[in-house]
C-alpha cells in the first residue's frame, strides 16, 4: 500500500511538472493533483528535493525497462535503444521534455539531481557500449571504440532533446544524423533487415 501511495505521489508530481514546470511545482499542487494532503505527501517525502529525487529514480527505472530488448542481435538492440531514446512514451505529455530540461538546469545547483542525471547517462552509455561490443564480437559492426560510440550516442540524444525543447526541432532530424554517423563508424545499416 505504501509503495502504491508513493507511486501515486510520483505520478502526480509528473503531471504537475508537465503542466506547471519546475518553478510552479509545489507540494500543494501535487496534493491537489493526487487528492492527498500535503501532510500525507510530507509523510513520504520530507522535502521537494527528496520527492524530485524519487521522481528521477523512477524515471531512470522506467527508461531501463524501455531499454530492455528481447532481441539478441546487436543490430536489433541498437534500433530498439534508439527507438526508446527518440520516441516519446507519451506524446500527449507535451510538458514532460520541458520539465526534464528544467530539472537538468538545476543539476549544477542540486547535487541530488546531478547524481540522478549522471546515473541515467551511465545507464545509457553502458547499454550502447555493450551493444557495440557485442556487434563487433559477432562481426556485425566494424572495429571501433565502444565507449566513444556510447559517448557520441548519448551526447546526440541529449542534444536532440535540448533542440526539441528550445528550438522545436523534431527528434527524428537528429536521429537521422546520428544513424548516418553510426553507419560510418559501425558499417551499420539502420533500415536493413537482419538476416540470421
Amino acid at each position: 500500500m505504501e509503495s502504491e501511495t508513493k507511486s501515486d505521489i510520483i505520478d502526480a508530481t509528473n503531471r504537475v511538472l508537465c503542466e506547471h514546470g519546475y518553478a510552479g511545482l509545489t507540494m500543494q499542487k501535487i496534493a491537489d493533483e493526487s487528492a492527498m494532503t500535503t501532510a500525507a505527501i510530507h509523510y513520504h517525502f520530507d522535502t521537494k528535493a527528496e520527492l524530485l529525487n524519487a521522481f528521477l529514480d523512477d524515471l531512470i527505472e522506467r527508461f531501463k525497462a524501455e531499454l530492455a530488448s528481447e532481441a539478441t542481435d546487436p543490430r536489433e538492440r541498437l534500433t530498439a535503444f534508439l527507438d526508446a531514446a527518440f520516441t516519446p512514451t507519451n506524446p500527449d505529455a507535451d510538458g514532460f521534455p520541458v520539465a526534464i530540461m528544467e530539472l537538468k538546469s538545476q543539476a549544477p545547483f542540486q547535487e541530488l539531481f546531478r547524481e540522478r542525471f549522471l546515473d541515467l547517462d551511465d545507464v545509457m552509455r553502458e547499454v550502447v557500449a555493450e551493444i557495440v561490443t557485442d556487434g563487433i564480437d559477432d562481426g556485425h559492426f566494424e572495429e571501433t571504440d565502444p565507449d566513444e560510440v556510447a559517448r557520441l550516442v548519448t551526447t546526440s540524444i541529449n542534444g536532440a532533446h535540448a533542440r526539441k525543447v528550445a528550438l522545436g526541432e523534431p527528434l527524428d532530424e537528429t536521429r537521422h544524423v546520428l544513424e548516418n554517423t553510426l553507419e560510418l563508424h559501425l558499417d551499420w545499416q539502420p533500415e536493413s533487415e537482419v538476416v540470421a
